[in-house]
């Protein structure tokens, strides 16, 4: 073999590392898509669950929002743990919680034990899923808001599959409980299968990468929190969950107390909305090598602000449908383009980013209960037109110029 041959050749360990790498993302991303499989499924079973359970919209509001707010101080501390050598033993340990809490959620017989269920389901994602977002980042890190894009695409797949399942588990004559035994399974089956990893950018499950200790990552977390550019950009995940978890939460409700629809046609209208913001959320990826994704993101709020109202004013449920896929569209990347914003501000500390990000959810759990106690005030009719803030915060703090970010 002549020395150019020879130099251009890759060794057996480089090729093995990159199969390691691509089955280490494989599983991170199926990670992402069972946490959205798993909410799709919950945002359609609503109905369904609060007929069983006898719930109001206050009861609502609270499920909402007490397990948010106690997460809210569980997942700091395990985002901090990311940063250390034990990221794996959090993963692997939130995973086994992620799955014991849906089985809890199968068995729920009331508010009680259903909020139990969802107290442990919170913290258990954030130690499960959102410290494998975190690996992902550090996976590729000059490929934040391209990895991110995939992240959200596996998401918004799930989220698809879930609203599906979920009526398709209905109408061949089971229960929504029967459903979340099985996602129960399901989890446990991939905390198995991810067990291999070690959920750093080598992969390999016997090389633990060496990081700071849990005081140094708070420390980073509290001087990344006085830079403006961090704080931006907490605030505006905050105000984005408005138009995507928090719309997606009343969607289904709202088709059927406000609107009059069946509860069929009501997982038709959160399937649509899903559907279509898959379709988006697949366009952003290419769409993020030819388009600053901040000025992507001021043209999606004017989008919003004349869609939704429309929706709200639409005179019935073919023309809130047909504006319910226009503006489903519409919101795609909000959620990604501004988390790899967050990363991006904190370099090699992406626990210290998630921590700082759970720790503003404190603030932002509020919400849910907030909404669900105006509904009950006021009407769900008059609640959903809150959610326009998002779209005006993002034309009033965005700003016109952002870091460059390298694609795949």
């Amino acid at each position: 073999m002549s020395n150019h041959a020879h130099s251009h050749s890759v060794s057996p360990s480089t090729n093995a590392a990159g199969r390691t790498l691509r089955r280490l993302t494989f599983t991170l991303l199926a990670i992402e898509f069972l946490d959205e499989l798993v909410d799709g499924s919950r945002q359609a079973a609503w109905p369904h669950i609060r007929r069983d359970l006898s719930l109001s919209y206050a009861d609502i509001g609270l499920l909402l929002t007490i397990p948010n707010l106690i997460s809210g101080i569980i997942e700091p501390p395990l985002a901090l743990l990311g940063d250390t050598r034990h990221r794996r033993a959090v993963i692997l340990s939130g995973g086994v919680c992620f799955a014991l809490s849906l089985f809890l959620v199968s068995q729920s017989a009331g508010f009680a034990s259903l909020l139990l269920a969802l107290v442990l389901f919170y913290p258990a994602g954030g130690a499960f899923v959102s410290l494998s977002q975190a690996a992902l980042m550090d996976c590729a890190p000059a490929r934040h808001e391209a990895n991110m894009a995939r992240w959200a695409f596996a998401g918004s797949l799930g989220i698809v599959a879930g609203s599906l399942a979920l009526n398709a588990t209905v109408a061949a004559g089971a229960t929504w409980r029967a459903w979340f035994g099985m996602l129960s399974a399901v989890s446990v089956l991939l905390v198995w299968a991810a067990r291999r990893f070690a959920f750093d950018a080598r992969g390999h499950a016997d090389t633990p990468p060496e990081r700071s200790g849990i005081r140094q990552g708070a420390l980073d977390a509290l001087r990344a929190l006085r830079r403006g550019e961090v704080r931006r950009w907490l605030v505006l995940l905050e105000f984005s969950g408005l138009m995507l978890d928090g719309f997606h939460g009343w969607l289904a409700l709202y088709f059927v107390d406000v609107v009059g629809a069946s509860d069929a046609q009501a997982g038709l209208g959160v399937a649509v909305w899903t559907g279509v913001g898959l379709g988006g959320d697949l366009l952003l990826i290419p769409l993020l090598k030819r388009v600053r994704g901040l000025s992507y993101l001021r043209w999606s709020a004017l989008a919003m602000l004349c869609l939704f109202p429309a929706f709200l004013l639409a005179p019935n449920l073919y023309a809130k449908l047909a504006l319910l896929g226009l503006f489903g569209i519409s919101n795609a990347g909000w959620y990604s383009i501004l988390k790899a914003q967050l990363y991006a501000a904190m370099p090699e500390r992406s626990g210290a980013a998630l921590a700082l990000s759970n720790v503003s959810g404190l603030v932002g759990g509020a919400i849910p209960l907030a909404l669900g106690l105006v509904a009950e005030r006021f009407g769900l009719a008059s609640m959903m037109w809150l959610l326009l803030a998002a779209p005006l915060m993002f034309l009033v703090a965005i700003p016109r110029k952002e870091k460059s970010f390298k694609t795949c």
